[in-house]
């Protein structure tokens, strides 16, 4: 498993994403947070949380985001 950007990012329709613009802030958030999450994986590791307790913790964290489509 990589930690570079995927190579296409699918729209809502299922075609991928062309817009430069959009390709460049995907990219650099991306960056950022796989920056991020490298960091709080490390540290939690190295002050002894197990590996795979991690990885779900961050895991859950992804799949416990709102949907920005909702309305509150």
């Amino acid at each position: 498993m990589s930690l570079a950007p995927p190579d296409s990012w699918p729209g809502a329709d299922g075609a991928p994403l062309s817009c430069r613009e959009k390709l460049k802030v995907l990219a650099e958030n991306h960056a950022e947070l796989a920056q991020v999450m490298r960091d709080a994986f490390e540290d939690a590791v190295l002050m002894g949380v197990d590996e795979v307790a991690m990885r779900r913790i961050l895991g859950d964290l992804v799949q416990a985001l709102p949907s920005p489509n909702r309305r509150a």
